[in-house]
């Protein structure tokens, strides 16, 4: 048969991926183009419906510089709220600082942990995603007490009279622990994990709680004014055993803290060096 006026019909080569890639003013679009039929559409002629082609965002460089240029810092070992906001000149101290980021401290500003990530003089910013949401909902867990296994007995520790002061007001003479200056009602915290050996009133010193610590030592909260703990019971490091206060021999509301080698007066060491050397910063 003659195949005169017949024309062959030519051959499609088929595709069976390809990626073009165009600027967008800082943001690739990435189009894949799967067969013969979407490698066609790209280039379909006048009068021809265009196919639809899935199209994926890469972040701005732009978005990647706005967020490396937030101001943050990194939460270290024996840090406090008190003395980054003091060494990083925040505006309104460690309130704003902790108002700032109670979404990632948690509601209580005294336990926060090495690793989390604090925004410096303004709001965190709320998660964006899912995936997001995710990662800051795992950091934002406060530890129950920084990576050491010790922490402060209050969150803000304004130091009143210091250790081994001497005086006749005292019947040993001299100070055998050290003052925090306090509000009554502050929340004061154990030290380190232990077992409260006794928790009442203790003369002088008031309504008082003394914890053995796991490492032999004995911790005294004096001067309460409501007890959280019991004798007998166990505590973990950061857990309130009480509320400061101004009962006993006192001329205000203040914590008397100790640190002791027996749950006895006179057994008394220096606090400040004890908690140094477990890293709490003071």
């Amino acid at each position: 048969m003659s195949t005169k006026g017949k024309h062959r019909r030519p051959r499609t080569r088929r595709f069976t991926r390809s990626i073009a890639v165009a600027g967008t003013g800082g943001a690739a679009l990435a189009l894949p183009l799967l067969g013969a039929a979407a490698a066609h559409a790209a280039t379909a002629q006048p009068g021809t419906a265009a196919a639809v082609l899935p199209v994926k965002t890469v972040q701005s460089t732009a978005a990647v510089q706005r967020d490396a240029g937030a101001r943050t810092y990194t939460v270290r070992p024996g840090d406090c709220l008190a003395r980054i906001a003091d060494e990083q000149r925040v505006s309104g101290g460690w309130q704003r600082l902790y108002a700032d980021n109670r979404q990632a401290v948690g509601e209580d500003p005294a336990l926060i942990h090495p690793g989390l990530k604090l925004s410096l003089g303004k709001k965190a910013a709320a998660p964006a995603t899912r995936t997001s949401t995710a990662a800051r909902t795992a950091e934002a867990v406060p530890a129950a007490a920084p990576a050491t296994g010790y922490t402060l007995p209050v969150a803000v520790p304004t130091v009143g009279t210091g250790y081994h002061v001497a005086g006749s007001m005292w019947s040993s003479g001299y100070h055998t622990g050290i003052d925090f200056v306090v509000p009554t009602g502050t929340s004061l915290k154990a030290v380190g994990a232990g077992t409260v050996v006794s928790a009442g009133w203790g003369g002088a010193y008031g309504n008082q709680v003394v914890v053995r610590l796991n490492d032999g030592r004995y911790a005294q909260y004096a001067h309460l004014s409501q007890l959280s703990v019991s004798a007998g019971q166990t505590v973990t490091a950061g857990q309130q055993v009480g509320l400061s206060g101004a009962t006993g021999n006192v001329t205000g509301p203040h914590l008397h803290f100790e640190i002791r080698t027996t749950p006895d007066y006179g057994s008394d060491v220096d606090p400040v060096a004890y908690l140094r050397s477990h890293g709490v910063a003071l």
